[in-house]
């Protein structure tokens, strides 16, 4: 199921970038229903910079998430990449037990706005699953559609701490 979403920060492109990329960031960043995360690598590489972190799911599951894991825990993997220097970026994120099953993928773009930067992004769920996948697709976008909506209220937060 393909989302969208668009934020706005009280900071500059590679602000933005750089808190994106950070794991102090994600590590202080409380999200409903989920654990803190682990961060499993960074890497920086000049303007390009890499984070992975695992995140397991701690509320209540929907039933049809309870067919699909039985008695798992849910966990994932989430991966950011950012290119400060063009202000733009990747989201990817997985099941951890199987990433065949339930994954995702978004780009984002950091755009300079009047004093500011909007972050557009676009992407994919896929629960390849027949004749349930639609159906849990559409349960768990808004859900992370209002996380990351969480997570561009903190990172504004952090901006007007001067982070």
């Amino acid at each position: 199921m393909r989302f969208h979403a668009e934020h706005r920060f009280n900071g500059s492109e590679q602000t933005v970038a750089a808190l994106l990329a950070d794991p102090a960031f994600y590590l202080d960043l409380a999200l409903p229903d989920l654990s803190q995360p682990e961060v499993l690598e960074e890497r920086k590489d000049g303007d390009d910079a890499m984070l992975r972190l695992r995140y397991e799911f701690i509320g209540s599951l929907d039933p049809i998430a309870h067919r699909l894991l039985g008695s798992s825990h849910l966990a994932w993997i989430q991966e950011v990449r950012v290119d400060r220097s063009a202000g733009s970026g990747i989201l990817r994120f997985e099941a951890e037990k199987d990433p065949r099953r339930l994954h995702g993928a978004a780009d984002f773009v950091l755009t300079a706005t009047g004093g500011g930067t909007v972050r557009r992004l676009g992407g994919e769920l896929v629960v390849a699953v027949p004749g349930i996948g639609r159906l849990a697709e559409r349960r768990i976008v808004p859900g992370l559609l209002r996380r990351l909506d969480i997570e561009a209220q903190a990172l504004n937060e952090q901006l007007r701490r001067g982070g």
